[in-house]
């Protein structure tokens, strides 16, 4: 959801084994699946919060709603079906595009099922505020491990190319249709879903200098090479 994106992103001849190598390859690893829990586990305490959710989230929740799918396994489907719009647009995925699809939606139920529903405001607003701030370590982590954009990124970019529109244009439309169509199906928007929009740019970028790697291993062409603002930074 952040404001700032890589475009060579979708332009970079993935295959799921892109990048296995090099001296970082444990650590890189490590990164790819820990930000990929955290993120899934940062989304269900937004959802615990009950005060607006990201706007995939808003989706999400929208159809869990509406199938009687818990929201883990609806964003599990979602992630895959949009990896499906991958291939008229040539987009190729890598292992983090591929693990996000399953390892966000597993973890995200999961910490669902440990994080009771809380009623005090006071709660509330702590859940929503450790919930942006773990959203931006987790993104941090994942995309410095340089293994891939996310299925919805992915999209995004691919779009962009085939369109010739601006990253913020093309970004700005899908989170829009994204939002109406998930709040009409009953997701949840609210203040969380802004102060989400607004900060999560500036954390991601926070985290993503905290944990880059250094630029030897920039062997795998999941991330192009540049600042950690140049990413793309949502899975």
């Amino acid at each position: 959801m952040s404001q700032s994106t890589d475009t060579t992103l979708g332009e970079s001849p993935l295959s799921i084994t892109s990048g296995l190598h090099g001296r970082y390859l444990g650590r890189r690893l490590v990164q790819l699946y820990v930000g990929l829990t955290l993120y899934g586990a940062s989304a269900a305490l937004l959802v615990r919060s009950g005060l607006g959710l990201e706007p995939w989230g808003v989706l999400h929740q929208g159809l869990a709603e509406r199938t009687g799918l818990t929201i883990g396994v609806v964003s599990i489907v979602v992630g895959a079906a949009v990896l499906l719009l991958w291939i008229p647009i040539r987009q190729r995925p890598g292992l983090g595009t591929v693990s996000n699809v399953f390892v966000v939606g597993l973890a995200m139920d999961a910490a669902l099922a440990l994080v009771p529903d809380v009623r005090q405001l006071a709660w509330r607003i702590g859940l929503l505020v450790a919930g942006i701030v773990l959203n931006g370590v987790a993104t941090g982590l994942y995309i410095a491990a340089r293994f891939g954009p996310g299925p919805r990124d992915g999209l995004m970019t691919g779009l962009h190319r085939l369109t010739g529109r601006s990253i913020r244009v093309v970004r700005t439309a899908i989170e829009v249709a994204v939002v109406a169509t998930g709040f009409l199906l009953g997701g949840s928007v609210g203040v969380g879903t802004v102060l989400y929009a607004l900060s999560i740019g500036p954390l991601a970028q926070f985290f993503l200098r905290r944990f880059a790697l250094p630029e030897q291993d920039s062997g795998s062409t999941a991330v192009a090479p540049g600042t950690p603002g140049q990413a793309i930074l949502r899975p």
